[in-house]
């Protein structure tokens, strides 16, 4: 039983997911990208239309698991400016705020706001993000990240207030024990 059923549910189509970065080089099927909200309000121009999904926001699609407090999408308009809902042509931009959570094959994020740029393939993460990832444990954290479609890069920006800081597997000890004996080492041969 669901403890609450969206009022609005809208399918954008895999163009959403195509903004985002994706971690599998390979994937097999696509699927549409589902938003639900427990609100929705839709507006137009003779150019954009812009999405304000509110309340339990849920976006599903292939390789994407999102969730939000606010979701605001804006897409380009194409078509006849005067139909009542035209015809969606590319993502301009997502901002989703409040309690953001975003899964991504082995990657998990979570932060107070997602801006995703799909047109300069970037994402800027805000309000404390944190990026894991679930396949080996390492985090990463900072007051600003902006990760970059298809480079596999990503730049944490700090200060000496909030320095960026990575977590990363440990590592073996590489250092000394000084309570472990080494053999001695052999005396130098004498030359004649």
């Amino acid at each position: 039983m669901k403890l609450f059923r969206p009022i609005a549910t809208v399918a954008l189509g895999a163009a959403l997911f195509a903004a985002l970065p994706a971690r599998a080089q390979h994937i097999a099927e696509t699927q549409s990208t589902v938003i639900d909200s427990e609100q929705l309000d839709m507006r137009s121009t003779d150019t954009l239309t812009t999405f304000v999904f509110t309340k339990r926001v849920v976006v599903t699609g292939t390789n994407l698991r999102l969730t939000c407090d606010k979701l605001e999408v804006i897409t380009t308009r194409q078509g006849d400016v005067t139909a009542t809902i035209g015809k969606l042509g590319h993502f301009k931009s997502l901002v989703a705020t409040g309690n953001v959570r975003l899964l991504q094959s082995d990657r998990e994020a979570a932060c107070g706001r997602a801006e995703v740029l799909p047109d300069d393939d970037k994402i800027i993460l805000t309000d404390n993000p944190v990026v894991k990832d679930l396949a080996n444990g390492a985090t990463a954290s900072g007051p600003r990240m902006v990760l970059f479609r298809g480079e596999r890069r990503a730049v944490i920006e700090g200060g000496e207030a909030n320095p960026s800081r990575i977590v990363l597997p440990a590592i073996k000890d590489l250092g000394f024990d000084k309570d472990k004996k080494t053999p001695d080492a052999p005396a130098p041969e004498k030359k004649p």
